[in-house]
């Protein structure tokens, strides 16, 4: 009878999801940006979500004939003003395609501007989709500019950028604010970490779980970024959801068990190359690499600590209850989470 009940649940918040990738990692639009000083040029690189150009141009986007060079053109030059030593500059459209990435279609758009002399000082004015169609949109980019590179991050709070002038102390903000708001947004991840506080008795047991989570994915972390170990964006994305499965399927039939480290270790690892899908686009060199990464790890941890905080002392008093009902709020939770693990699975891997 319980089984069946269980079953009823499932089909229920199956059929309740109206639209899937709405709980995917971040429903959030992005951009790449690579900006290079060559003695009298400046070459830019924008990697920019195919759909949400067209959304935001009110163009159809397809890969095959994704759009008007001329048009697509005149909008960039309208929406990321670049000025050198106080004289604004437009760019040349030098080429165009479509690439793959995280398995959405970016637009890769190959930029030229041309400099009467090398620059002093480049100050970068941002506002692709900002106020037309997405005000969370963000643009990771990196500047190379006499020998040097920073990164930086371009939010609709955070729009302008002089070129050579952000300091340690900002780069490094906003890369841990980058690990808060991924883990914030990476729904996926949240779940997957509730599922196991559910199989968590003592604080001790959460500790150890949490420690090993945080070891495995800052593992694969470090290693996807610096590219020497990559998996396929769909493979990774695919095992996220499977991973979810796994654990809420322990809390529907044995919900009783404690969940071991190995457990959280394991899929930490494959959680980790997700994290690291964003890091791995802007190619981080040098000392800014192992500053950007830490301090994003930095954020994804706090971000972990916050949502433990919050959810296990109620796990604690939930199971402290001695009403009879509240002891199906464990299981009736982990049966919506089944479900939405199977509902990204089906959506990633297919």
């Amino acid at each position: 009878m319980k089984k069946l009940f269980l079953l009823m649940m499932l089909i229920i918040s199956i059929t309740s999801i109206q639209s899937p990738s709405a709980y995917a990692h971040t429903n959030n639009s992005e951009g790449y940006s690579l900006i290079e000083v060559n003695g009298n040029n400046l070459d830019y690189e924008l990697k920019i979500d195919l759909t949400e150009l067209g959304h935001s141009m009110n163009k159809e986007m397809t890969e095959k004939q994704y759009f008007d060079t001329k048009a697509v053109q005149d909008y960039i030059n309208s929406h990321i003003e670049l000025y050198v030593d106080s004289v604004k500059v437009e760019g040349t459209i030098e080429k165009s395609d479509v690439e793959m990435i995280n398995d959405r279609q970016f637009a890769v758009i190959n930029l030229n501007y041309e400099l009467e002399q090398k620059p002093q000082k480049l100050i970068l004015d941002y506002n692709m989709f900002l106020d037309d169609s997405d005000p969370s949109h963000a643009n990771y980019a990196t500047i190379k500019l006499d020998g040097k590179q920073q990164e930086a991050i371009l939010t609709y709070e955070s729009r302008e950028l002089e070129i050579g002038e952000t300091s340690f102390f900002q780069a490094t903000t906003q890369f841990l604010m980058l690990g808060l708001e991924h883990i914030f947004t990476g729904y996926d991840h949240i779940l997957f970490v509730i599922s196991l506080l559910f199989g968590a008795k003592t604080i001790k047991n959460i500790l150890a779980l949490v420690t090993a989570f945080t070891i495995a994915h800052s593992i694969t972390l470090v290693l996807a970024t610096l590219e020497i170990v990559q998996l396929p964006g769909r493979f990774v994305e695919s095992a996220i959801a499977l991973s979810i499965i796994y654990v809420a399927l322990i809390n529907i039939f044995n919900p009783e068990s404690k969940h071991q480290s190995w457990l959280a270790f394991g899929f930490g690892l494959i959680h980790g190359f997700g994290f690291a899908g964003i890091l791995s686009e802007m190619r981080l060199e040098g000392s800014q690499l192992a500053t950007s990464l830490l301090s994003f790890n930095i954020g994804i941890e706090i971000g972990q600590l916050i949502i433990v905080s919050l959810v296990f002392p109620i796990l604690l008093w939930l199971r402290r209850l001695t009403f009879k009902p509240v002891k199906w709020i464990i299981p009736g939770t982990s049966v919506a989470i089944l479900a939405f693990g199977l509902v990204w699975f089906i959506e990633r891997a297919f």
